[in-house]
């Protein structure tokens, strides 16, 4: 009858091996918890740099349509987002004038901008918060859209940059409010990694053609 001897220092050799594996599988494990925050965070800087992308081609949009509307005021705007998808008539055509993707907000689990009209206490303190940034100077409209400027509330202690609004770190669900708007805003209630105009919290930047 043969007996099977192993080597007892081969024993020790795969000990040895199981112990370094558990070790070098422990510190990758810890690596990835340490890299997931920044992980996260630059997944955010990226959603937030397509975020303003869209919504500064949305500002477009909603110039061009005032344009073709006449420039005639409050009511050359439009009243939906479905207005800036159909385009404006060329010709015998229609001209693109916004992208199916830039009708999407990034940040938002609906995709859905909220519509921000030009008489708005949100519109005014988006201005308040721009001539903050701007030390003072408060921005000048463009002169096709001058008409509309005058339809901003305007903010008192303009140069007051503390913000007692917290962000609740959830989605505005609210409907859009009917009726002309002069820019969008997102639905995320999130505090942003980097800033527009100087403002740190999603549903509080407003892309707008009248200062652009």
């Amino acid at each position: 009858m043969n007996t099977l001897n192993r080597n007892p220092r081969s024993n020790s050799e795969e000990g040895y091996g199981l112990v370094a594996l558990l070790v070098v599988m422990s510190l990758m494990a810890l690596f990835a918890m340490a890299a997931a925050p920044q992980i996260r965070q630059q997944t955010q800087r990226e959603r937030e740099k397509e975020a303003i992308f869209r919504g500064e081609q949305v500002a477009e949009a909603i110039r061009a349509y005032y344009r073709y509307r006449g420039a005639q005021g409050v009511n050359s705007l439009p009243t939906s987002m479905d207005q800036l998808m159909e385009g404006i008539p060329r010709g015998s055509k229609k001209l693109k004038i916004l992208r199916s993707e830039a009708a999407r907000d990034p940040l938002s689990s609906t995709g859905e901008w909220r519509l921000i009209g030009p008489t708005s206490q949100e519109f005014g303190q988006f201005v308040r918060s721009v001539t903050t940034y701007s030390g003072g100077v408060p921005p000048t409209p463009r002169s096709d859209l001058a008409a509309l400027a005058g339809l901003i509330p305007r903010m008192s202690n303009v140069l007051d940059t503390e913000s007692t609004n917290t962000a609740p770190s959830g989605e505005a669900d609210s409907a859009n409010s009917t009726g002309p708007f002069l820019g969008v805003a997102s639905r995320s209630q999130r505090n942003s990694v980097i800033t527009y105009y100087g403002i740190e919290r999603h549903d509080e930047w407003i892309f707008t053609p009248l200062f652009r």
